[in-house]
């Protein structure tokens, strides 16, 4: 980690004021930014977070020890940069590891590679995104909210459902930075919030945020690295409203297991579409022991390759 001036594209959401410090994160190559910014800007929240896909910055607002900031990262060459609006200097280093993790800073991309492209169906997506990485999470919490409002949705009505989230019950800045307006709610906030209502969707989605919440409160420990797949697996399984998808992508996203796959995901029985058909996903998970232990890199592969198929309609 050192400081000096963040290179890369201009960053017009910045506050008007407050201190100002930079960050110089260096990366594996092949890293692939593009691939990355474009999922996180599909993804992107209203009001917390403002990212461009391509070459663009992406910028969220975040809270450290209870002090309200925004963190804005860039790529240029081998690097990171990330420029911290607001927050006191002595959290860079906590920063530093929240952004290495949300950013998979510390792949390997050889041995990913190397391992998924034995799959013929994969070695062609390996070869066209080299580098690819695997998003995490800056806030486990907010990740595995992420994840209830995911279920059985698509990504669009996903993240409408947390730009309300985030409006009805996050903390709003004391200065916003254009359309970074709020800092998203923690589980004191959301443990007895009537979300469903807010958020005008089924009452089970709203009591398992809720119950997220109460388990996060309960244990701090709730998002701490897990053993194998599959405690992690059961710890989060155990919370009512949680089943296998969500634990597996809270478990791909929060706690960054490389093997983790949210194995009946439609996008990725799409991506496999043959002649034929899908497969089912118990044919998927059969393949998938191939793409051990990057399960997770694979699944990040068959994403991005659907999302760019053509729609019907």
């Amino acid at each position: 980690m050192t400081h000096g001036a963040a290179e890369g594209p201009p960053l017009s959401f910045a506050p008007a004021s407050g201190s100002v410090v930079t960050l110089r994160l260096p990366v594996r190559a092949p890293y692939d930014w593009a691939s990355l910014s474009a999922f996180l800007a599909r993804r992107a929240i209203l009001g917390l977070e403002s990212a461009g896909a391509g070459d663009q910055a992406y910028a969220r607002t975040v809270c450290i020890d209870g002090r309200p900031g925004i963190v804005a990262v860039a790529f240029d060459a081998d690097a990171l940069h990330a420029t911290l609006h607001g927050l006191d200097s002595r959290s860079e280093s906590e920063i530093a590891a929240r952004l290495r993790h949300l950013f998979d800073c510390d792949a390997d991309p050889a041995a990913i590679a190397a391992c998924l492209s034995r799959d013929p169906a994969l070695s062609d997506l390996v070869a066209a995104r080299p580098g690819l990485r695997l998003p995490g999470a800056w806030d486990p919490f907010e990740t595995g909210c992420r994840a209830i409002l995911g279920q059985q949705v698509s990504v669009a009505t996903a993240i409408r459902l947390a730009g309300k989230l985030v409006a009805a019950f996050g903390t709003p800045l004391a200065e916003p930075a254009g359309t970074l307006t709020h800092v998203f709610p923690t589980p004191a906030q959301l443990v007895e919030a009537d979300v469903a209502l807010a958020l005008n969707m089924p009452r089970a989605r709203g009591a398992a945020i809720r119950a997220l919440a109460a388990a996060a409160l309960a244990d701090p420990d709730l998002f701490a690295p897990a053993e194998t797949l599959e405690d992690a697996v059961l710890r989060f399984t155990a919370i009512r409203g949680i089943g296998p998808w969500t634990a597996q992508y809270i478990a791909m996203r929060a706690l960054k297991l490389p093997d983790a796959l949210p194995v009946g995901d439609v996008g990725l029985l799409r991506a496999l579409e043959t002649g034929t058909g899908r497969p089912s996903p118990a044919a998927l998970l059969v393949r998938a022991e191939a793409w051990r232990p990057f399960r997770a890199y694979a699944a990040q592969h068959l994403w991005a390759a659907d999302e760019v198929l053509p729609r019907e309609g």
